[in-house]
């Protein structure tokens, strides 16, 4: 097309994909093509503007690096990255609902005992929680030798390789569920915490009129061969911003009530959450 104009322009991008490409590569840039170029219309995009944004996406990439991906961070912003999660994750039989992974996991954290803490540092103020559940799939059985990943923030809001005053893997461990499925550890009430806002995230929450705070939440990664991993949140029922997480992942069935712990026990508040994960294999032999 030899004369571009605001009518066509959209046709002929879309026209130049090539023809031999993959089915799926089509569908995504059609779709998102009409879409970027119906929003550029629809708010009468400036120039200006736009150079402003391949700016602000200049310093999101110089910002990035192994440890920091500041375009997940502003996905995350956006909403972007739990609507994927959700819709590549949907619950098809009733299994625990997933949630985002989140910047701050480890692989290969310390392997515990069931009981075990995975408090290696004591902070003034600390809360403590002993968190025990059983793992049960989707027909209600319980799961046994389900390897589990812990994560969570200090009292001080940081995760430890944010943090050179915490020991390497504090607040972390790897679990294993016992022969009927439980699992049970310790560790420290869970408190908001910002995600980091010194970088090009951090330009777009004040574009947006938005705080960086998360509610206070532990992480599990939930994981057995034949099985779906889960990755998940579970979040404290009297935590601040369950109602406006600033990366939009709290759903109500990961909400999960600390209670004070009973009368001569050895951390102060106690927390029972149980998980139901998918096994693969029955469900495909039962698709069959």
């Amino acid at each position: 097309m030899r004369n571009i104009t605001l009518e066509n322009i959209t046709e002929a991008v879309v026209a130049s994909l090539g023809a031999e490409i993959p089915a799926r590569n089509r569908e995504i840039l059609e779709s998102a093509l009409k879409h970027i170029h119906l929003f550029m219309k629809d708010v009468n995009l400036s120039y200006d503007e736009w150079m402003e944004a391949m700016e602000w996406m200049r310093r999101a990439g110089d910002i990035s690096s192994d440890a920091r991906n500041e375009f997940i961070l502003i996905s995350d912003i956006l909403g972007v990255e739990v609507l994927a999660d959700m819709i590549d994750k949907k619950p098809t039989h009733n299994e625990t609902i997933s949630t985002v992974l989140g910047p701050f996991y480890r692989d290969n954290p310390p392997v515990l005992p069931k009981g075990a803490s995975i408090i290696q540092k004591d902070f003034e103020g600390q809360e403590t929680v002993r968190v025990s559940g059983q793992i049960r799939d989707t027909d209600g059985t319980p799961v046994p030798g389900v390897t589990i990943d812990v994560w969570e923030d200090a009292p001080n809001g940081l995760y430890e390789q944010q943090d050179p005053d915490q020991p390497d893997f504090n607040l972390r461990g790897r679990l294993e569920t016992d022969a009927e499925g439980r699992y049970e550890f310790v560790g420290i009430r869970p408190v908001p915490y910002p995600i980091p806002y010194d970088g090009a995230a951090g330009e777009l929450l004040k574009y947006m009129g938005h705080h960086p705070m998360r509610p206070g939440h532990i992480h599990f990664m939930v994981m057995k061969d034949g099985y779906k991993t889960l990755i998940s949140q579970i979040y404290d029922s009297e935590t601040e911003y369950l109602d406006n997480d600033s990366v939009f992942a709290v759903k109500e069935d990961l909400i999960g009530e600390l209670k004070p712990a009973p009368e001569g026990a050895d951390t102060d508040y106690v927390m029972t959450f149980d998980f139901v994960i998918r096994n693969n294999a029955v469900l495909a032999q039962a698709a069959e």
